[in-house]
């Protein structure tokens, strides 16, 4: 048997009447406490919201080119060179001007 995890959080949504009362019937449904069953389906959404940041798919035409991107070399980015260039403003010499 999988060892309990201590729950030390605790999420107070507030609720209309009637969203409550489906809630309940939903977890009466399902067999589980109001609580797990929020908290099962939060987590599934989150899941599902998360998913595409996670991990994405591609066929081989997709990944060939994903690879000759990041193997490509770097392109100039003039303005962020001359950026890197410029003393800032903290650096010695600018400070009293």
């Amino acid at each position: 048997m999988p060892a309990k995890t201590t729950r030390t959080e605790k999420l107070d949504p507030r609720l209309t009447r009637s969203a409550k009362r489906a809630l309940q019937a939903a977890a009466a449904v399902a067999h589980r406490s109001v609580s797990e069953f929020v908290v099962e389906s939060a987590l599934s959404r989150a899941d599902e919201a998360l998913a595409d940041r996670r991990t994405f798919g591609l066929n081989a035409m997709q990944w060939k080119a994903f690879r000759a991107a990041l193997d490509a070399p770097p392109r100039p980015l003039p303005n962020l060179e001359r950026l890197l260039k410029e003393p800032g403003f903290f650096d010695a010499g600018r400070i009293g001007d």
